[in-house]
């Protein structure tokens, strides 16, 4: 197989893009900068929110809003705070993706999410190589979590996905969402070149369940990078406790295991103040635990920084992580990190060397843990700098090259197999 020397385009299209925030967004944003700065001509195509420009550029990136039919009807979104792209193959994004193949003319299509569904139906026919990313569940799970019931899902099946859809969003929304992941499956077999997982667990899972002919999935993790002469935020500094502090990340939601975290912490006798930093979900709770600190749509910088001062952190997720980038950010800052299994948080945190893991959903595990570091200092300082050398691996140096690589592969592999 001969790899195209050349630079390539790529059209990266992905369900949510800035100016939303999030894990699997600024891993887009961080991978298309790299992209970029190698010599690579990319273009991001994502769902439609309202009040952003369509089209827009932004770092040279020309980026494509793509609207689609549930966003005339808001009331099918289930998230007060943006548009979720349906998980169903939509005509309309399909027809508007399908034109910006054929405007930006790329060497390949990389995706990732529910708008995947829509890209394979708008590429039909095109010779143009689909490469799949499997940052989450989405593509094979109607609630995208892979948990049913408080347990993990031993995988999908109508009736019982039948069931968690409708809990989750109602019968109507429910069956709509099911019978849109269950007909994509073949749409996606059929249109797919290539799979990239994040972690060794999401790999098996598509292998397993989506299962692409002859396209195992290569896995290749996120990786995190400092924003160069970005500064934290004052404001969101000075709310700080004075003394090192417990530090959460993430979308105040259930499935992050955050009545889980409240429930150990407050078991916890005499504990270090909790700082909880992220987003508000439409499952958000209404109340955080007396003396909490909520900060809520921070920059990524100040993240960072927080990091700094935190005792050490917590990603206490109840579902499988797909990967958890605040794992090897907190890492890369030398801070022990309690996250969770099974999952893609593994592939990060060794027990009791780089990290601590709990079974998740365990509270009583998580206080253990908790109590643990903060008691045990020797062990904290321990894990701190085994965690620092592991996170060197989640770096762009590491990363990108496996990235390019995979693009070069697939694109001359598709070249091959063309008439």
């Amino acid at each position: 197989m001969s790899f195209p020397e050349r630079p390539l385009r790529a059209l990266i299209v992905t369900d949510y893009y800035r100016p939303l925030i999030g894990g699997s967004i600024r891993s887009v944003e961080l991978m298309t900068r790299r992209l970029t700065q190698a010599g690579h001509t990319v273009a991001i195509a994502t769902s439609w929110q309202p009040g952003d420009p369509a089209p827009e550029e932004h770092e040279g990136v020309r980026v494509y809003r793509v609207r689609d039919l549930s966003s005339r009807m808001r009331w099918v979104s289930e998230d007060p705070y943006k548009h979720n792209p349906p998980p169903f193959a939509d005509p309309e994004a399909a027809f508007h993706l399908r034109r910006v193949v054929k405007d930006f003319q790329p060497d390949l299509v990389h995706t990732y999410g529910w708008i995947s569904h829509s890209v394979a139906l708008g590429m039909l026919g095109m010779k143009v190589p689909l490469l799949l990313s499997a940052r989450d569940y989405g593509n094979i799970c109607a609630v995208g979590t892979l948990v049913r019931k408080g347990e993990l899902c031993s995988g999908p099946a109508l009736g019982k996905c039948l069931d968690c859809s409708r809990h989750r969003y109602g019968t109507a929304k429910g069956v709509a969402a099911v019978a849109g992941v269950f007909t994509a499956g073949p749409l996606l077999r059929r249109k797919v070149s290539a799979v990239h997982a994040v972690s060794r667990f999401v790999a098996g899972i598509i292998d397993r369940f989506l299962h692409v002919p002859a396209a195992p999935a290569t896995v290749i993790p996120n990786f995190h990078e400092e924003e160069p002469g970005e500064r934290p935020d004052p404001e969101a500094m000075s709310q700080l406790p004075e003394e090192p502090f417990i530090l959460f990340v993430g979308g105040f939601r259930e499935i992050k295991g955050i009545y889980e975290l409240f429930e150990a912490y407050e078991s916890l006798v005499d504990p270090p103040p909790l700082v909880m930093v992220g987003t508000m979900m439409s499952d958000s709770p209404k109340q955080f635990p007396p003396g909490t600190t909520v900060i809520t749509d921070v920059s990524h910088a100040t993240v960072m920084a927080l990091w700094e001062k935190a005792l050490f952190g917590v990603l206490p997720t109840k579902a499988p992580e797909a990967l958890g980038n605040v794992v090897h950010e907190a890492m890369s800052q030398g801070r022990a990190m309690i996250g969770t299994r099974p999952g893609g948080q593994e592939d990060m945190i060794e027990e009791g060397k780089t990290g601590l893991l709990v079974p998740g959903g365990d509270a009583k595990a998580l206080a253990g843990a908790m109590a643990r570091l903060i008691e045990d200092r020797e062990l904290r300082q321990r894990i701190e700098r085994q965690a620092r050398v592991r996170a060197r691996a989640f770096t762009p140096e590491v990363v990108m090259p496996q990235i390019e690589s995979l693009y070069k592969r697939t694109v001359a592999s598709s070249r091959e197999t063309s008439p």
